[in-house]
């Protein structure tokens, strides 16, 4: 079962790094501190409903956005891809193959 406050900070911490913007710029666009936002992104503190608020409009995302699990999933996707296609490059590269 997921947290819901790991679910919600690594959502925000997604969404964050898909638009570009580093933690301490989202802290002072909500207009927040940068080590709150990190204990929200680590799923440490679960912030207020205001404040959810905030950072979806910073996120461009509705706030039930930000409670969604697709974007977990397609991250934790991404990484076991990119992961098993450098396990086979280099599989090919010691069995001298040429890289596909």
């Amino acid at each position: 079962m997921t947290s819901i406050k790991k679910l919600l900070g690594s959502n925000i911490k997604t969404y964050r790094h898909t638009l570009g913007i580093s933690q301490a710029k989202l802290a002072e666009m909500v207009d927040t501190a940068t080590n709150y936002l990190g204990l929200i992104e680590g799923g440490k503190k679960f912030p207020s409903a205001e404040m959810i608020e905030r950072i979806a409009a910073a996120l461009e995302k509705d706030p039930p956005d930000l409670f969604a699990i697709t974007p977990i999933q397609q991250q934790w996707q991404d990484e076991i891809l990119a992961e098993l296609e450098k396990m086979i490059r280099d599989k090919r590269k010691a069995l001298g193959q040429k890289p596909v």
